[in-house]
């Protein structure tokens, strides 16, 4: 068969979704602690690799490529490899689904910055996205429970989820609380004024970046020209209403708007839009942009409040702007063919009781599973680094590399960091985004 311009395009958005995670780095890194960045990059990196080698082993076919298992995940032994898919078109789709396994994994990383073990984080990457991504990603995109044809779906209505609200970044999001309360609290968090962004280019470097990938995250499955067109102007205005809402809370509450929360504002109206970027009008978009900007601006801060430790604010800004977005359908997705579109189209409370239980659905066999997985590694070899090792700086302690000159080798060959390493600089933990 020849190539045509579908395939290029899905290639083409695949390796935009693939640039994400390289982006998430710098977005993350940037927002840790100077003696803290080479880990939390690496924590992006080894998902990326592990995550690849899965997908093509045995998770694509958990998550649709496999023949189901009882509504839950497709048969991981069939097409084991890939080999059953040489010769067909069907790869080109498998990589682009590897691309969003990927990127959903990488987002947990932020909520347990500075101190969960890379050994432990490297076993829970491949349990994970195993045990609970797959089989959403089933759920919703390969025929199981949430889809028409499922148990759930056929009796609550089918969720919309374009490009994966539940799927991405409420899964991910409630990864990332489950994760921080079970590695628990960085040493000073709510205190010491140093937990705050070492290099705020490198996040609005990565922010852009993420912009820019996720064009080809909410557009590459576009069935049309039409769709594709109304997928990338949704795409441009909801985070850009995102970061108006976002700095203007900022404005209002703190008396200045900052870079941080701008970039911040991108992720958030970004996440907003995923599941909603093919189903709503561009001005349901920028209102939409707006209200996920505003309140993931004020639910930064709930960490302080409620006494967990999610250090880049997963929580605040992928669970809450995901549930914002998905369950807004129910209100403003657009009336088509296949579904009388949402309330305030006249098509009734059927879209947001389907949008509703897909929510309720996904947080809670995602915080079980995490919770589950956590554990057993918590119980086996431990989840977070030694409190020496979180003094000194995870860079060093874990990978014997620091991504800044800033100290040397005493004279009993001892690594001595820089006064700047150990406290003085730090992340914007309290009150970021992720």
């Amino acid at each position: 068969m020849e190539i045509s311009a579908s395939h290029v395009w899905m290639m083409v958005c695949a390796a935009m979704v693939f640039l994400m995670t390289p982006a998430l780095a710098f977005f993350y890194g940037g927002m840790t602690r100077a003696k803290s960045v080479l880990n939390m990059m690496m924590m992006s990196f080894i998902s990326l690799a592990i995550v690849s080698v899965i997908w093509v082993l045995w998770g694509n076919a958990m998550a649709g490529g496999g023949t189901s298992i009882g509504g839950l995940f497709g048969s991981p032994f069939e097409q084991f490899g890939l080999s059953g898919q040489i010769g067909t078109e069907d790869l080109i789709g498998i990589g682009y689904g590897a691309t969003f396994a990927i990127i959903t994994v990488a987002l947990i990383s932020g909520a347990v910055a500075d101190r969960m073990s890379f050994g432990a984080w490297s076993v829970f990457v491949p349990v994970w996205v195993t045990v609970v991504y797959a089989p959403i990603a089933f759920w919703v995109w390969g025929g199981g429970l949430l889809s028409a044809e499922g148990a759930i779906g056929s009796w609550a209505g089918e969720a919309i989820d374009f490009a994966g609200g539940t799927v991405v970044h409420i899964n991910a999001g409630v990864a990332g609380l489950v994760l921080a309360l079970l590695v628990g609290k960085r040493r000073g968090f709510g205190k010491d004024p140093g937990l705050r962004p070492h290099n705020i280019p490198f996040v609005m470097l990565g922010a852009a970046l993420l912009w820019f990938g996720w064009f080809g995250f909410n557009g590459g499955a576009a069935g049309t020209a039409e769709q594709a067109g109304l997928i990338w102007i949704n795409t441009l205005v909801a985070p850009a209403a995102a970061v108006l809402g976002w700095v203007v809370t900022e404005k209002i509450r703190d008396g200045h708007p900052t870079s941080l929360g701008a970039a911040s504002g991108v992720v958030a109206g970004l996440v907003a839009i995923t599941p909603a970027c093919a189903d709503v009008s561009p001005l349901g978009a920028i209102g939409l942009g707006i209200v996920s900007g505003i309140l993931s601006a004020l639910a930064v801060g709930l960490k302080y409040k409620w006494g967990y430790d999610d250090s880049l604010d997963v929580v605040g800004v992928h669970l809450v702007s995901g549930i914002v977005g998905t369950l807004a359908l129910g209100f403003i997705a657009l009336p088509n063919e296949e579904a009388a579109g949402g309330l305030f189209y006249g098509g009734g409370f059927g879209q947001l009781i389907a949008q509703t239980v897909a929510v309720v659905v996904a947080v809670i066999y995602t915080a079980v599973a995490t919770w589950v997985i956590g554990a057993i590694i918590q119980k086996i070899m431990g989840l977070r680094i030694t409190e020496e090792a979180e003094i000194a700086g995870i860079d060093y302690y874990e990978h014997a590399e620091t991504a800044y000159e800033f100290g040397g080798l005493g004279t009993t060959g001892q690594f001595v960091p820089h006064p700047a390493t150990s406290g003085h600089l730090t992340n914007r933990s309290e009150g970021a985004s992720a």
